[in-house]
């Protein structure tokens, strides 16, 4: 990064500080969400509220009405869970995902016992991020670096309907899928050596990954764009600490978003851990007003809805303990907080989390419109599904 474009940079975030004193915290008017809804959270308890704003990852390949998971969904309004093939504390692939029916089947559980349709999630790029794997019984899906290198409109949007239609028949609702990081750094280790961008080029990347959301939708299915505002050009993998793109990341990683919001293509965001000097001095990207709320609602025009990436990850839980994070996160502009609950499992973690957003809540730290904001984001997106 050049010193012009750092010194630049800087001076636009101190405009955003300036501008977003009270937004940064929360928007009392939002004209992306109907007054209905906007009005009905007046009416919804704070620990209902915040329940929504959870996904939570969990253990089983079925449920019964003693599982934590259904419990969280009837007794704390829990709003969304995220689906894996393989549990990483356990080194085992047991976790969710035998094969078609079986999926099909826990997820008419999960949505049975939800009094509010849950968002049901799972990172199906292709490739090596790949939960629905052929040896389970599902179609192959090429990785996006596959498809960014044959770089032919028709063979993406196939795949992404394949995809889109394999998630649908097992009732997921949301793929956390394209990444549109741009292939800024090729030895990347959890980007660019794991094959999960298209291009080096941000215009390949945006035409791929609108091919991609476009395909999703054909089949009903919503894709989210991530990871906010680019992970490309990082050294480091935030899963397992602070990757720090101070020196590296550049503008253009955000071009895809810019073209993508303008379009309406994307509706959904996933932010990213990363860490750039150039914008807070401590903190990474999800925790940061000026980029998760000034950057990218005010300057880049997005209004959907945005999710955390895992705070379970390294780049989180090893500076921040849970109140700090999650306190952090919201205020940041985050509308759902994620926790696989596969890097560590805790079955407390949304009891916890509803606990410690609403004493943060009760003692002034975070207004409470700042949590009817998020939840009447969450309550105007689930409102057609």
């Amino acid at each position: 990064m050049t010193a012009v474009y750092r010194a630049s940079f800087t001076a636009l975030i101190f405009l955003f500080l300036g501008m977003m004193n009270v937004q940064a915290c929360a928007r009392q008017a939002d004209p992306e969400i109907p007054i209905s809804v906007a009005e009905a959270a007046e009416d919804v308890s704070l620990e209902a509220m915040i329940g929504q704003m959870m996904m939570v990852g969990f253990r089983g390949f079925e449920i019964s009405e003693t599982h934590w998971v259904v419990q969280d969904i009837r007794d704390r309004n829990l709003g969304g869970v995220i689906l894996f093939d393989y549990d990483v504390p356990n080194r085992r692939a047991e976790r969710n995902v035998q094969s078609p029916e079986q999926l099909a089947r826990l997820v008419r559980q999960l949505q049975q016992f939800a009094e509010t349709s849950l968002l049901v999630a799972i990172d199906q790029e292709g490739g090596r991020v790949n939960r629905l794997k052929p040896r389970f019984g599902f179609p192959d899906t090429p990785s996006h670096e596959h498809l960014g290198r044959v770089n032919h409109p028709d063979s993406t949007l196939r795949v992404a309907r394949q995809t889109g239609r394999m998630l649908a028949e097992a009732g997921i609702n949301i793929n956390f899928s394209p990444v549109v990081d741009v292939n800024v750094n090729p030895q990347n280790p959890v980007i660019g050596q794991l094959g999960r961008s298209f291009s080096a080029d941000p215009a390949k990347v945006t035409e791929h990954a609108r091919l991609t959301l476009e395909g999703f939708r054909e089949e009903g299915v919503w894709g989210t764009v991530k990871h906010f505002p680019g992970h490309g050009s990082a050294w480091n993998d935030s899963h397992y600490g602070m990757a720090d793109v101070t020196e590296t990341w550049t503008e253009t990683e955000f071009e895809p978003y810019r073209a993508l919001f303008a379009d309406g293509s994307a509706q959904l965001v996933m932010s990213a851990h990363i860490f750039n000097a150039n914008w807070h001095p401590e903190h990474p990207a999800t925790l940061v007003p000026e980029i998760m709320t000034g950057l990218l609602r005010d300057e880049l025009g997005f209004t959907g809805l945005l999710f955390s990436d895992d705070m379970q990850m390294g780049a989180i839980t090893d500076f921040y303990g849970l109140e700090q994070a999650l306190e952090l996160a919201v205020l940041a502009g985050i509308d759902v907080l994620v926790f696989a609950n596969n890097s560590v499992y805790e079955p407390e973690i949304t009891r916890k989390a509803i606990r410690t957003l609403s004493a943060a809540v009760e003692e002034g730290r975070i207004p409470r419109a700042r949590i009817e904001q998020a939840y009447s984001r969450i309550m105007a997106f689930k409102s057609p599904m």
